[in-house]
């Protein structure tokens, strides 16, 4: 299944509960919320109050992507503020495995993200544990990246991976994903697309909509 998870740090934040009801309205399961602590990414976003206020919004899947250090610190209080699957970084963890027991123990879905430069080996011996990888396709940190090329390669390989151990994990991707590259992508073998401005900039929902064609016509193959 296809799906589009909109980054909400490219909204309106003046505008944020009617803009995140266009992209439900117009067919994104899941609302992808970037946490960032300045740290491990340059940037300082937002956190659990700002969750726990959206949360009331909407009824969309709520995608928590954790880009701050020793993410295990936070994993009951993000869970607490309304996440439903939470992702962590490979790189921010000493203890990749506990966190993400840590996750699971909390009945929400795991996801662990890998940096562009981060091999997949990084996931050989957790990956029967997630329910999500998210395969960054720019360097975290800062929106209206441009798509780094050799990403999708990882996908692909990913994808191969899986294949080969009998998984069938979500493949997530985040970092410069509009409609018009939405096709190869996909094609790659990523199934959860994250948009940041390539929905927010401008017309939400026919921002959203052109995402949901490109699916619709993937799915109808």
């Amino acid at each position: 299944m296809l799906i589009l998870s909109p980054s909400i740090l490219a909204a309106d934040f003046t505008k944020l509960g009617e803009q995140i009801r266009k992209t439900a309205e117009a067919g994104a399961g899941y609302i992808h919320l970037d946490v960032m602590d300045g740290m491990f990414v340059p940037q300082i976003s937002f956190g659990m109050p700002v969750i726990e206020t959206i949360r009331k919004c909407t009824d969309q899947v709520f995608d928590v992507h954790l880009m701050i250090e020793d993410p295990g610190r936070y994993i009951e209080a993000f869970a607490k503020a309304g996440a439903d699957i939470i992702t962590v970084h490979a790189e921010a963890c000493t203890h990749l495995d506990r966190v993400i027991q840590q996750i699971k123990a909390t009945g929400k879905k795991a996801g662990v993200a890998l940096n562009p430069a981060t091999p997949l080996s990084a996931l050989d011996y957790v990956l029967d544990e997630l329910d999500m990888v998210l395969v960054m396709t720019v360097n975290p940190g800062f929106g209206g990246q441009k798509l780094i090329p050799y990403c999708l390669q990882k996908v692909r390989d990913l994808r191969e991976k899986m294949k080969t151990r009998g998984l069938n994990l979500d493949i997530q991707v985040d970092g410069g994903i509009k409609a018009s590259n939405a096709k190869e992508v996909i094609e790659a073998g990523a199934n959860v697309l994250v948009g940041g401005s390539a929905v927010f900039s401008g017309d939400v929902a026919a921002n959203t909509k052109a995402f949901m064609d490109v699916f619709a016509e993937m799915e109808s193959r």
